[in-house]
């Protein structure tokens, strides 16, 4: 693929804190509006990962991300793209692709990955002392976003448009799809010379369609009584004129109007085959989602702000990847380390983690008994995988609700999450969130540790409470799980915003969760 393919810049990122205690960029003095809010499709490599590893985040407090999270979101137009980067990134820091249909022969000091239906990836570290039965420190995130998916055909005409026919995937805020500048990617499978087939990613950037909204003049009731689209006849999104059969052929027999028989629009299949580079007929399976092809980018008076796509949850996968690169980029950095460092992104959270590559499926955990089988050989028993996971602790890293200036009756009143103000813990008294007393006690001490803010979420009494991957993966095994994110607005909006210090403080976070953890944890006894 040739998002894999790219070589990795190594030029620096610029500083944009100004102090440790991370105070918010509208109270310290603005380094960062030297910065450009745009920033250019290709991911660049930490400068982070010169510095060295420390036990103390003060060598690197003041290095940014946020540029390379710009990157990271224009490149990861789909679930398939952001694990195709994440990998690519792998690759470069000297992490060693695993596949799981291979035996494993992993070694203390390793740093292995692998990736599961190219929109799941799971990447570990091995400490350099470590022994059978010693624990796994996880971080666990999610690629997917909610979007819109073309149907298996999608084919349509009305009133003289082609048109194309899409799912919902997820619960978005669908009216704020409407006269965005949209486009397709997602994945192909494409028949090679050879008679083999081949999986590709596929990216059009140009604007290609749009659901155009109703003017005002035809619908004079809108403002007083809400945009209420019809999901299935509405939001279809418009590709292009359709062509007179005669002139079409005339002209282009290879884009004429699609008949009965064809899945796709043959204009649309031009389309795609030249960004593959190959023939339409030698497109065999599409995965297409619909994506907005307006660039993330930095926002607000101050660029304090990150406007984009797919904050929810490529921030948090992203924080998590760098964390966990940067955390053993030295010859030293697993040195001292005990136990494992791990990130496990999976997808379809949004629709209930209910499939092969979502946090439903025992991946992780599969994935951790092998590791513990292969780096114990002869000494593992029975038990030690059991011994493991309870010396474990996982981190679920999703999005967290900032509180809405508009809306703030909408928060508890005691716990309304601010940009800018660090990691929130999520907390449900009915196991919506896997936290308890314990793991969020934990994870303040890495925190208090580490000089990094925090602040807590409960949601109110009279309202619904969203849940995460956390209870998933806490019950299915049985690890101890807190559930964390960073704060955001217009979460499952086409466009999100998010804190530009609050991405550096949940990298700065993870990364000393992965450097602290172990002597935090040692402190605690509970059963005994």
């Amino acid at each position: 693929m040739a998002s894999i393919a790219r070589l990795p810049l190594t030029h620096s990122l610029p500083t944009i804190l100004n102090h440790t205690r991370f105070l918010p960029r509208r109270l310290s003095f603005p380094t960062y509006l030297n910065r450009s809010p745009f920033r250019s499709f290709s991911a660049v490599s930490s400068s982070s990962s010169s510095q060295g590893d420390s036990r103390s985040l003060g060598s690197d407090s003041n290095t940014s991300i946020v540029d390379d999270l710009l990157d990271y979101l224009n490149e990861s137009w789909t679930q398939f793209h952001a694990t195709a980067e994440a990998k690519r990134q792998l690759l470069a820091a000297g992490f060693h692709l695993l596949s799981e249909n291979d035996d494993w022969n992993l070694k203390p000091g390793g740093r292995y990955f692998f990736t599961r239906n190219m929109s799941c990836l799971v990447a570990f570290a091995v400490g350099d002392k470590y022994v059978p039965g010693n624990g796994f420190h996880a971080i666990a995130a999610h690629t997917d976003s909610p979007c819109l998916k073309l149907k298996p055909k999608s084919a349509s005409s009305k009133s003289g448009y082609l048109m194309v026919n899409v799912q919902t995937y997820g619960g978005g805020l669908w009216h704020t799809w409407f006269d965005r500048d949209l486009s397709v990617a997602g994945r192909a499978i494409v028949r090679a010379s050879d008679g083999n087939f081949v999986h590709r990613l596929v990216k059009v950037k140009r604007p290609l369609l749009r659901v155009p909204t109703l003017a005002i003049h035809l619908d004079r009731t809108v403002n007083s009584e809400g945009f209420k689209p019809n999901l299935e006849t509405q939001l279809v999104p418009l590709l292009a004129t359709k062509q007179d059969e005669t002139s079409a052929e005339s002209k282009d027999k290879s884009v004429s109007p699609s008949s009965n028989k064809d899945a796709h629009h043959p204009l649309l299949m031009q389309i795609l085959s030249d960004d593959l580079e190959c023939k339409p007929e030698d497109i065999v399976s599409l995965e297409l989602n619909i994506c907005d092809t307006q660039p993330s980018c930095l926002g607000g008076a101050n660029n304090e702000f990150i406007f984009s796509g797919r904050l929810d949850n490529l921030a948090s996968s992203f924080c998590a990847l760098r964390a966990l690169i940067d955390s053993c980029a030295s010859s030293e950095s697993l040195s001292t380390e005990h136990g494992i460092r791990m990130i496990a992104l999976f997808d379809n959270e949004e629709v209930g983690s209910d499939s092969c590559q979502g946090a439903g499926a025992p991946t992780m955990f599969q994935a951790m008994r092998r590791i513990v089988s292969s780096l114990g050989n002869a000494q593992v028993t029975e038990c030690t995988f059991d011994r493991a996971i309870r010396k474990s602790f996982l981190v679920s890293a999703d999005m967290a609700h900032g509180v809405h200036p508009n809306f703030a009756d909408k928060h508890e009143e005691n716990h309304r999450p601010q940009l800018h103000k660090g990691l929130v813990i999520k907390h449900n008294a009915n196991q919506r969130y896997a936290t308890s007393g314990i793991t969020s006690f934990l994870f303040k001490e890495v925190a208090k540790l580490h000089d990094l803010p925090i602040q807590d979420f409960v949601v109110r009494n009279d309202m619904g409470c969203g849940s995460t991957i956390g209870p998933i993966l806490a019950s299915g095994v049985g690890i101890r799980t807190v559930d964390c994110g960073i704060a955001q607005l217009s979460m499952h909006s086409v466009r999100e915003i998010c804190g530009t210090d609050d991405i550096d403080i949940a990298y700065r976070h993870f990364k000393a969760f992965y450097r602290s953890f172990s002597s935090v944890d040692r402190k605690l006894t509970v059963d005994d």
